[in-house]
C-alpha cells in the first residue's frame, strides 16, 4: 500500500537539504527523478523552506520502501547537524498525478 511521508525539520535550511540530496546521489548534485534515490519505491518527492526550516512530503509505494530509504538519509540528515526527525506517516486514500 501506498504512504505519504511528511517530514517537518525545523532548523534544516536549504543549503543543508541540497547538501543531503548530494550525498544521496552519491554526489551527482541534486535530485530530479525517482531514479536518483538510491531505493526503488519513491514515487513523488516534494520539497520546501518554511518560516521554521524545511518540509519535505513524499509518496513511497509502500512503508517498508521508505524505512530502507530512511535507513540512508536519517544518517545523512543527522551528520548535518538536523534535528531528530520524526516522520509522519500515512496510508494513501488517493494519488492523483499529472
Amino acid at each position: 500500500m501506498a504512504i505519504i511521508v511528511i517530514l517537518e525539520m525545523p532548523g534544516v535550511t536549504q543549503a543543508m537539504y541540497e547538501a543531503s540530496a548530494d550525498q544521496v546521489t552519491g554526489g551527482r548534485g541534486p535530485v530530479k527523478s525517482p531514479s536518483d534515490w538510491p531505493v526503488p519505491g519513491l514515487l513523488s518527492h516534494t520539497a520546501a523552506p518554511t518560516p521554521e526550516g524545511w518540509f519535505v512530503v513524499d509518496v513511497w509505494e509502500s512503508e517498508e520502501a521508505f524505512q530502507r530509504f530512511s535507513e540512508i538519509i536519517i544518517p545523512i540528515l543527522r551528520g548535518l547537524g538536523a534535528p531528530d526527525i520524526q516522520p509522519r506517516i500515512h496510508p494513501v486514500f488517493t494519488m492523483v498525478t499529472a
